[in-house]
């Protein structure tokens, strides 16, 4: 019975790696940018296989995050992406003051993150009031992240 079974997975397995179920460019649509991306490219489009390690050798290396932060490897970095380590780093070591001082519209921590974010002293008024009347939609919850804090006040500041 063990043997019929393997059998019938490998069957499976090989009919998939031999059908072209899916179009030209259909694999980097399933599986993303990353190693995998670069490593199986060319192979993947016609092969549930091929896109499966694709996707799998993305997974196990957890190149799709460095690719996408950082513009390598077939990924292409968001638009609102912010270039800039020294501000996330000081994000992460302040989000509770930060979310504080943006809250009250004023503050220490809020005057070195608009240092970071390179605000013109003339528009730092401007941008404190816009950030204290956008705090729900930076800070969108308690468990909020890095990541989601800096591309929020993006999106924030470039709508006023």
């Amino acid at each position: 019975m063990k043997k019929v079974l393997a059998v019938a997975v490998v069957f499976v397995l090989v009919a998939f790696a031999v059908s072209s179920a899916f179009a030209a460019g259909q694999a980097n649509q399933n599986t993303g940018c990353g190693l995998g991306n670069l490593a199986w490219q060319g192979k993947a489009d016609n092969s549930t296989l091929f896109q499966a390690f694709q996707s799998t050798t993305n997974g196990t290396f957890a190149s799709q995050t460095f690719g996408i932060t950082s513009g390598t490897s077939n990924c292409t970095q968001p638009a609102k992406f912010v270039k800039n380590e020294r501000l996330n780093e000081f994000v992460v070591a302040n989000m509770d003051n930060l979310a504080k001082d943006i809250a009250r519209g004023n503050g220490e921590t809020l005057e070195a993150f608009a240092d970071l974010m390179q605000v013109p002293a003339e528009q730092r008024a401007e941008f404190y009031h816009n950030l204290q009347t956008s705090f729900a939609k930076i800070f969108t919850s308690q468990d909020v992240v890095l990541a989601n804090v800096v591309d929020n006040v993006a999106t924030v500041s470039a709508k006023n």
